[in-house]
């Protein structure tokens, strides 16, 4: 799981461009293929949210639910999560539920 995240500036850049995006309430989703057997992710935290610490708590709750549900993600894509605002105000649940209908907009949900 450690090598299946988005670190550099042109990999975040080339998700972007695709312009392949589903949204809800608290998270942003950008996809593209990645010709690899495996999925990548990328998680973006912007100043709007709040201070640093606003921004890792947003942070370690996308990677807890990336952790716990990888295996059902669609392999061979590249996924940007964009958190929004209010995401740092919200309950958990409400958070995973929107983690959940932005990958199943997108049919990149594994039944």
């Amino acid at each position: 799981m450690k090598d299946c995240y988005l670190k550099k500036n042109s990999e975040f850049q080339r998700v972007y461009s695709n312009k392949k995006i589903s949204g809800s309430k608290f998270i942003t989703l950008f996809t593209v293929k990645n010709n690899r057997d495996y999925p990548r992710f990328g998680i973006t935290t912007t100043k709007k949210i709040g201070n640093a610490v606003k921004r890792n708590f947003v942070r370690r709750r996308l990677k807890h639910l990336l952790r716990e549900n990888s295996h059902k993600i669609k392999a061979g894509y590249d996924y940007v999560f964009v958190v929004k605002k209010e995401a740092c105000e919200s309950d958990f649940n409400d958070f995973m539920d929107s983690f959940f209908s932005v990958l199943k907009r997108q049919k990149k949900m594994i039944k």
